[in-house]
């Protein structure tokens, strides 16, 4: 669908909440679909049974996941309560109820293993991962400034949900992260030398921080290898490293560590969690470090864990002991 003024006023209204530049594609995407599963009629002219037709096709037809599903709900709700102006009221469709699932979690040897198929930046932010609780996301977004070798800290800005975090940077990366912000420095002085050397900031402090865009401890810990244009203030800038080329190396590695797990990015957030609990770390210190803002998502590690299950004896283990015994 080429731009039109309904779209761009549903991108006005993202912006004006300040919304991330992810959450903006996405809702702009699930609204054009919406659109265009209606024969382009205009969303004003539709009624709740446009919106349940459209949802019951992405569940029945397309056979999306549940979070997908309130994915596209979330979208269609936000246009309507915030562009349209009215609300979805006697929708004969609620938010899809997600599974609740235990986290997939690694061994320190499974790490080593898979950290050992990984080079350069990609084995540092796996690192960074394990070592520190990070989303990929946030160790993406980390910038020169954010890694506090004195207190062996890093700042996580605007984690999830908008909030601010400190968690741990380990010894054992100082070496590493050293070599990465003298790489990062080096590629920065030849930007300048072109007469670039802007990094990218969301839209909503450009203006605040104008006057540090070009300063070295304001890039980013892991750029990228181009220069691009900002999708919202249009100036030319170097923005961090894609997710998907982090991701595209990582299964590669997996691939080749033969290991019968699926592992994701997220998988070493998980395992950090899992692992600073075995070592007997109190569970509040373990929620501050991950930004969990309930305890209860914490709590799910010490299932993972199987605290409630320590020194339960399986009925099958006393008859297999027995058998042994006697044979």
């Amino acid at each position: 669908m080429p731009k039109s003024q309904f779209m761009e006023s549903v991108r006005a209204a993202l912006r004006t909440r300040q919304y991330s530049i992810r959450t903006e594609k996405c809702y702009l995407y699930w609204v054009r679909q919406f659109i265009r599963f209606n024969a382009m009629l205009h969303p004003e002219n539709m009624n709740n049974e446009h919106v349940e037709r459209f949802l019951t096709d992405l569940a029945v037809a397309k056979k999306v996941s549940p979070s997908t599903q309130n994915l596209a709900l979330c979208a269609i709700v936000f246009m309507y309560r915030y562009v349209i102006g009215r609300e979805l009221e006697g929708l004969n469709y609620g938010y899809t109820r997600t599974p609740k699932n235990l986290p997939a979690v690694l061994s320190p040897s499974e790490v080593k293993t898979i950290m050992e198929q990984l080079h350069g930046r990609a084995k540092l932010i796996t690192a960074l991962l394990y070592g520190s609780g990070l989303r990929i996301h946030e160790a993406l977004r980390l910038r020169v400034k954010d890694i506090n070798f004195y207190d062996r800290s890093v700042f996580v800005f605007r984690g999830k949900g908008r909030k601010d975090r400190y968690t741990l940077l380990p010894s054992g990366l100082v070496q590493g992260l050293m070599q990465q912000m003298e790489k990062v420095r080096e590629s920065h002085n030849a930007d300048l030398a072109e007469g670039f050397g802007a990094t990218s900031v969301p839209a909503s402090l450009k203006r605040k921080y104008q006057s540090a865009l070009n300063d070295y401890a304001w890039q980013y810990l892991f750029p990228s290898d181009v220069r691009c244009q900002h999708p919202v203030d249009g100036y030319i800038c170097r923005h961090h490293w894609h997710t998907s080329s982090y991701r595209r190396q990582l299964r590669a590695a997996v691939v080749k560590s033969n290991l019968p797990k699926r592992v994701t990015a997220h998988t070493f957030r998980h395992s950090f969690a899992t692992r600073l609990l075995e070592q007997g770390t109190d569970i509040r210190t373990v929620q501050e470090l991950l930004g969990h803002t309930d305890l209860k998502t914490t709590e799910i590690y010490t299932h993972v864990l199987g605290s409630r299950r320590a020194g339960v004896l399986s009925p099958v283990d006393g008859i297999i002991n027995t058998k042994q015994q006697n044979s």
